[in-house]
């Protein structure tokens, strides 16, 4: 598994319907078509994906999410930097926990102040600017691999409510 796997998986499920395309994936994730293609393969062998399917196996991601991607693909916060507000410093998660921390994917455009949090891939903020969905979906992932326990247990109670 590579990271944008997981960015890949998450925005399958954010367009919600099984008959997506590969190449429209492709350019609203900023990515090549070859490289959404080899993370499909990736996330089939990895039981994922179904094989021959174009269906997220829900239930795999969230038990991956959970219990792995702060070891697999771990981040600890940077230098304060102007960027896209991440974790618990974005919805839905700012709405019910408050801090002092701000985290944010470094991103010149961005509106915001905080600790930087490496994204999983590098066009993850545009991304996530184009796709309310999958930017709630990548900032609870990040609370998951960033944040203290009552913020993976109320990212994880989010996620299973938007996958399924």
């Amino acid at each position: 598994m590579k990271p944008q796997d997981i960015v890949v998986l998450l925005k399958i499920i954010a367009v919600g319907k099984e008959n997506w395309q590969q190449k429209p994936l492709a350019e609203a994730l900023g990515m090549s078509q070859s490289e959404v293609s080899h993370s499909l393969s990736r996330s089939q062998y990895a039981g994922l994906l179904l094989n021959k399917s174009k269906q997220v196996m829900k239930s795999a991601l969230l038990e991956f999410l959970q219990y792995g991607i702060a070891y697999v693909f771990p981040q600890q916060p940077g230098a304060l930097v102007r960027g896209i507000a991440t974790a618990h410093a974005a919805s839905p998660l700012k709405e019910t926990i408050s801090s002092n921390e701000s985290f944010v994917w470094p991103y010149a455009k961005g509106n915001q102040r905080g600790q930087a949090i490496i994204p999983l891939y590098p066009s993850v903020p545009e991304a996530a600017l184009k796709d309310a969905k999958l930017y709630e979906l990548l900032a609870l992932t990040d609370a998951l691999r960033v944040g203290k326990v009552r913020e993976k247990l109320l990212s994880i109670e989010e996620l299973k409510k938007r996958i399924g």
